[in-house]
């Protein structure tokens, strides 16, 4: 793009004020902000009226802006705006993952019908450019799996519980007392905004494209005493892991869930509001990325790299999905996890391949057993609403599940005593 960007901005937040601030004070950047949609008339604004506007047609309809920044947290508003931006012939360049990831297909079939480019890095993963770096350096990479923390707010309230003995409450108290944490967490600590952060970062690795709905999310919230205690007498962290795996059959798996990790994995030494990204490929074997995941800046920071990214031209090419428009979602795969419950019934019900260690104590009882995902799925609402937990054990093995029926096998019975 050889002409200059003039900007038409949707949101004026704090990563919204920090873009204009950056435009407005630098001289080596081919881009100004030239209108700004916001929704509230009666707040205050730092700067002049006369760039603000509550019509975003007065945008969108506008000729002369050839770029929108979407801004705004509102993601079927954000869907609106982004699609008849793309439809007049408009460049984008979104924050907004939920947006994307509910609408990525048909957002990749306007940006080609329409030749224009739609950028959203800063979609997934605050300051680390991920998205850049799969359709870029690992175009044509054999991947097998793109896991990591991928949520700034679930990994600080994490972080608290182990360093500073903090329950989940007061963690989270402190996430929103600095504003890593909205006053309604559910997005981050269910494990939703890791998730779609997740789906937009399948397309790019592997060319898939699913719907959130068939992905599973279990988050942080019943996360209890008893289970910070069993992590740190095993020398073990919790982190809240997205994981994008690729099998033998070419079918991928996405999925979020707590898990256990251990000293000698990346994401271990991964804290506060920080995320980190495992690349893991044929040829390059694991790679890993981190940066911040939570706050303006790190958002801010990838906003301006797409814009300038605009300033030339620059378009993802979607390489993967390109070499195989077929490949499979599969999520009908075994896990291995720790589950902290109450009721032996309700063990009895689950469908586990096997169980490896039952434990009953007069503080808490866990079982760690193999089973199936979409166990997991069936029964979320009961594990949510009876505050049990569920975390994968460290390095898990992630298996598609066969034709054959497997057999039920408790290979350690009861330990009592001591997690």
């Amino acid at each position: 793009m050889s002409n200059k960007l003039q900007i038409g901005l949707f949101g004026f937040g704090c990563v919204g004020q920090g873009l204009y601030d950056v435009l407005s004070k630098s001289s080596g950047f081919r881009a100004d902000i030239s209108k700004i949609c916001v929704k509230q008339q009666s707040k205050k604004r730092p700067i002049d009226a006369k760039y603000f506007t509550y019509d975003r047609f007065e945008i969108l309809d506008n000729p002369e802006i050839n770029v929108i920044v979407e801004l705004i947290d509102d993601a079927n508003e954000a869907y609106k705006i982004v699609k008849y931006a793309l439809e007049k012939g408009k460049h984008v360049v979104t924050a907004n993952k939920k947006m994307v990831a509910n609408h990525l297909k048909e957002l990749v079939e306007l940006q080609h019908k329409y030749n224009v480019s739609l950028l959203y890095e800063a979609s997934s993963c605050g300051s680390i450019p991920i998205v850049r770096t799969l359709e870029e350096y690992y175009d044509n990479e054999l991947l097998f799996s793109v896991s990591g923390i991928f949520n700034g707010t679930s990994n600080y309230i994490l972080t608290k519980t182990i360093f500073e003995n903090l329950s989940y409450a007061a963690a989270l108290k402190q996430a929103q007392d600095l504003g890593f944490a909205e006053t309604d967490p559910t997005n981050d600590v269910e494990g939703f905004d890791a998730k779609y952060k997740a789906i937009i970062l399948a397309a790019h690795a592997f060319g898939l494209f699913v719907q959130p709905e068939k992905v599973f999310n279990f988050g942080i919230s019943t996360l209890s005493e008893w289970d910070v205690t069993y992590a740190k007498e095993k020398g073990l962290k919790i982190k809240l892991i997205p994981t994008i795996k690729k099998h033998d059959d070419g079918s991928v798996s996405v999925f979020v869930a707590p898990q256990f990790v251990n000293s000698a994995n990346y994401l271990f030494n991964v804290e506060n509001e920080f995320n980190g990204v495992i690349v893991e490929g044929a040829f390059s074997d694991k790679q890993f990325l981190s940066g911040k995941g939570a706050g303006g800046h790190p958002t801010g920071s990838a906003v301006l790299s797409d814009i300038s990214a605009l300033s030339y031209g620059y378009k993802y090419e979607y390489k993967k999905y390109k070499q195989n428009d077929n490949v499979k979602f599969n999520n009908d795969v075994l896990v291995k996890v720790y589950l902290r419950y109450e009721d032996d019934n309700f063990i009895k019900q689950l469908k586990f391949e096997e169980i490896y260690v039952k434990h009953t104590s007069d503080r808490f009882k866990y079982v760690i057993g193999q089973l199936p995902i979409g166990e997991l799925a069936k029964y979320q609402d009961y594990i949510k609403e009876h505050k049990l937990f569920v975390s994968l054990t460290k390095e898990s093995p992630i298996t598609p599940i066969t034709k054959k029926e497997g057999k039920l096998a408790e290979k350690e019975l009861v330990h009592a005593g001591k997690a």
